[in-house]
C-alpha cells in the first residue's frame, strides 16, 4: 500500500538539515514505503542526502529561501510564511502536494501556520496539540492539550477527549481508550467549572463514546497505567509535561551521580545494568518523540527540537500511522456518532452555576 508523501520541514530543529534527513532516512530503512517533499535550503539537502542513498529515489526537494527562528514570535513568522521552509511544508498539505508535515522548529509558529492555512475541522473549536508519554501499563498514554490554549471550556475539553481517544487508538491500537480529565482531586467536586461540566457531558453521553470515561485524574496518576488518554488545558498540560520530563531528568542524573560516587557503585552499575538500560530507554523523549495538532484539516506533528535522528524517524514514522489509518476520518465519525458535537458546538452545556465553586485540594 503506498501512502501520501510526507512535508518534512529539513530547516527546523536544534541541528536542522542533518537531524531531519537522517531521521527520515532512518525511517525508511524500517518501511521503504515512505515518500517525502524535503522543504529547505535546497544545496544544504542535497548535500546532506549524500550520506543516505536510500533518500533519492524516495524524495523530492523544494527550496525555501528562509529559517523560522526558534526565538521568532508567531505573528512575525506568519507574516514570512510563503518563503519559509515550515510554512511551505504546511502549504503543500494544504495544496494536496504532501499528505503530512512534520517540523522540529517553532512550536508556536507552527500552530500558527497550521491552524490559518489547515483551519480546524467541522465541529472542533479549537485545535489541541497531544503527545505520547510512557506509562506503567503496556501501551503508552496520550495527553493533551500540551500548549495551544492555555485556557478552555468544557466543549473544548470533550472535544479534546473524543479527538484524544481516536488518536490513542490509531497509536496504541487499544480499542477503547479510558479517557480522564485532569484535575486536582478525583471527587465530582474538585476542580473548575469548566472540568465539572465537561464531565457530566461526557458521562451522559457514555453509550454512545468511542472510549471509556473514567472521571477525573491527579497529576501523580498519569503516568501509572490507569489511564489512556488525559485530557486538560494547554495551561496545566504544558507544565504538567514539563514537570513529569523534569523528574525524569532529575532521576536519570541522580542515577549517574549515584553509580559514579564509588567503586561499589560502579560495581553495582554493571550488575543492575539491564534494569537501568530499561529505565532508560522509558525516560529517553525519543521514544515517544512526535506531538499532533489535533482537530486541523491536515495531518501537522511536531518533532522535538532537540531530537536526535531515531527521534524524528519514530515522528515520522507516527506520521505515517496516522495517515494510513486515516485520523481525519476517525475523529469526524466519532463526534459525528458521540452526538457531542454539531456545526461546532455540543449538543448541551451545563451551566457553571449549577455547583459550587472549585473544592480545596
Amino acid at each position: 500500500m503506498s501512502l501520501p508523501r510526507i512535508a518534512i520541514d529539513a530547516m527546523g530543529g536544534d541541528e536542522g538539515v542533518r537531524v531531519m534527513i537522517e531521521g527520515a532516512a532512518l525511517a525508511r530503512r524500517r518501511h521503504d514505503r515512505f515518500k517525502f517533499l524535503l522543504v529547505g535550503d535546497e544545496a544544504r539537502i542535497k548535500a546532506a542526502l549524500d550520506n543516505h542513498p536510500n533518500m533519492r529515489g524516495a524524495s523530492e526537494i523544494l527550496h525555501a529561501p528562509e529559517i523560522v527562528s526558534g526565538e521568532e514570535k508567531p505573528t512575525q513568522a506568519l507574516r514570512r510564511a510563503r518563503k519559509t521552509s515550515m510554512g511551505m511544508a504546511i502549504d503543500a498539505v494544504k495544496k494536496g502536494e504532501a499528505g503530512a508535515a512534520v517540523s522540529s522548529g517553532n512550536t508556536g509558529a507552527l500552530m500558527a501556520m497550521a491552524k490559518l492555512s489547515l483551519r480546524t475541522m467541522p465541529g472542533i473549536d479549537r485545535p489541541a496539540l497531544a503527545a505520547l508519554m510512557p506509562t506503567l501499563g503496556e501501551t503508552d498514554m496520550v495527553m493533551l492539550d500540551l500548549g495551544a490554549n492555555t485556557e478552555c471550556d468544557a466543549r473544548n475539553l470533550v472535544q479534546f477527549a473524543v479527538m484524544g481517544a481516536a488518536y490513542s487508538r490509531i497509536a496504541t491500537g487499544l480499542a477503547e481508550p479510558r479517557v480522564r480529565l485532569l484535575n486536582i482531586g478525583t471527587e465530582e467536586t474538585k476542580g473548575t467549572g469548566a472540568l465539572r461540566d465537561a464531565s457530566e457531558m461526557l458521562r451522559e453521553a457514555q453509550e454512545q463514546l468511542a472510549f471509556s470515561f473514567g472521571g477525573f485524574t491527579e497529576a501523580d496518576k498519569i503516568n501509572r497505567g490507569e489511564t489512556d488518554v488525559v485530557v486538560t488545558d494547554g495551561f496545566s498540560g504544558n507544565i504538567a509535561l514539563k514537570a513529569v520530563e523534569g523528574a525524569a531528568r532529575f532521576v536519570t542524573d541522580l542515577l549517574k551521580e549515584a553509580f559514579q560516587s564509588s567503586l561499589r557503585s560502579k560495581i553495582g552499575f554493571l550488575v543492575s545494568r539491564p534494569a537501568t538500560e530499561l529505565l532508560k530507554h522509558h525516560l529517553d523523549p525519543n521514544n515517544h518523540n512526535g506531538a499532533v495538532f489535533l482537530g486541523l484539516n491536515g495531518v501537522v506533528v511536531k518533532s522535538h527540537g532537540s531530537a536526535n535522528a531515531k527521534g524524528v524517524a519514530n515522528a515520522v514514522a507516527l506520521t505515517a500511522r496516522l495517515l494510513e489509518e486515516d485520523l481525519i476520518e476517525r475523529i469526524t465519525a466519532d463526534l459525528a456518532e458521540s452526538g457531542l458535537a454539531a456545526n461546532g458546538r455540543t449538543r448541551r452545556t451545563p451551566s457553571a452555576a449549577k455547583t459550587p465553586a472549585a473544592g480545596e485540594a
